[in-house]
């Protein structure tokens, strides 16, 4: 599986552990504490990852997995 295709699957595993609903800068901490270590190996993706995360966020959006919405000046992501 490719990067991008992690990603997808970190999002998705990352708002689980977050209760299901979490704002971005949430989910990137939690993908940050659960794959540290894999980002740091990841070569060019290192400087890009919080980027691709919001792309992988995008595509599962797309495919109605995963939801968004504001809630104030913040971006909060669901799962569905």
């Amino acid at each position: 599986m490719g990067f991008r295709e992690n990603l997808k699957e970190w999002v998705k595993e990352a708002l689980g552990e977050l209760g299901g609903r979490a704002s971005i800068n949430e989910v990137a901490r939690q993908i940050w504490l659960d794959h540290e270590a894999d980002l740091k190996s990841a070569g060019d993706y290192f400087y890009s990852w919080q980027y691709d995360m919001r792309w992988a966020a995008q595509r599962l959006r797309d495919k109605g997995a995963l939801g968004f919405h504001k809630v104030g000046s913040k971006s909060v992501w669901t799962l569905r």
